[in-house]
């Protein structure tokens, strides 16, 4: 088999959670232009279903939009039912879906302490669990986290305590799986972004200021990244051209974790 062809997704089923929209979206649509039929699980339906209709229409592939909320095991149970009633298995899951709520730790409520992690850790966890046992019974399958450079360093000068706590989780909740579930050939790896302009973060690069500013001056690159960035790894550890790689760290933060 050509490295071309390790590359090649023809007929995949691929999930994408928190798809709709942003770094999502720019993932869904590099699956889908190596051939994967995707699914689109959001909380936004009417993003989801635009979304859905533009790859039918560009990309030529199947795609199905789900309304979901991965924090809701029911939501998840369907996420999966409807899929594989779909396209009869799941190759690849990219768990996306995340959220972010600035404040001082000694002034953050609770509701948005847990909110944070429910999202982003608890919803990758009920995720990878229930396609993980649709992986394990195919013998096959690769699961993509998304983490965030926040799991290995502390952002600063925003205060973020419960996203930093709830990426580093992410971060050792895929080396566990990878280790647990090798021995069925799933594979579980995690990409590690770091300030990405999507269209939540574009108003903040936008108007400048001394946060983006000190941001960029951190960042040996000198941008913030775009969600298309995204697109080279995530073809790379959802396809074949990835087989032997499993439990690792993916950083794509334009060398700002080097410094």
């Amino acid at each position: 088999m050509s490295i071309w062809e390790k590359f090649a997704m023809k007929d995949y089923c691929s999930i994408v959670t928190g798809g709709a929209t942003g770094l999502g979206k720019a993932m869904a649509e590099a699956l889908a232009d190596m051939g994967s039929h995707i699914v689109i699980a959001d909380l936004d339906q009417q993003r989801a279903e635009q979304t859905a209709e533009a790859l039918r229409t560009a990309k030529g592939v199947r795609v199905l939009a789900i309304q979901a909320d991965v924090t809701k095991s029911e939501d998840v149970e369907r996420i999966v039912e409807e899929t594989l009633a779909s396209f009869g298995k799941i190759d690849v899951l990219v768990n996306n879906a995340g959220i972010v709520r600035n404040a001082k730790a000694e002034e953050m409520s609770f509701k948005d302490w847990s909110d944070v992690i429910n999202v982003n850790l608890h919803g990758v966890f009920l995720m990878a669990q229930a396609v993980g046992k649709v992986m394990i019974q195919q013998r096959k399958g690769s699961i993509v986290n998304i983490s965030s450079m926040s799991g290995i360093i502390v952002n600063t000068p925003q205060c973020q305590s419960s996203y930093n706590a709830s990426k580093a989780a992410v971060i050792s909740l895929t080396k566990s799986l990878a280790a647990e579930w090798a021995v069925h050939s799933v594979r579980v790896n995690t990409i590690a972004p770091g300030y990405m302009k999507t269209e939540l973060t574009q108003p903040f690069f936008d108007n400048g200021g001394d946060m983006t500013k000190l941001w960029m001056e951190r960042t040996p690159l000198g941008r913030p990244g775009v969600p298309e960035d995204l697109g080279g790894i995530v073809v790379y550890l959802a396809s074949e051209a990835s087989a032997y790689a499993t439990g690792g760290v993916f950083v794509v933060d334009g060398g700002y974790t080097v410094l």
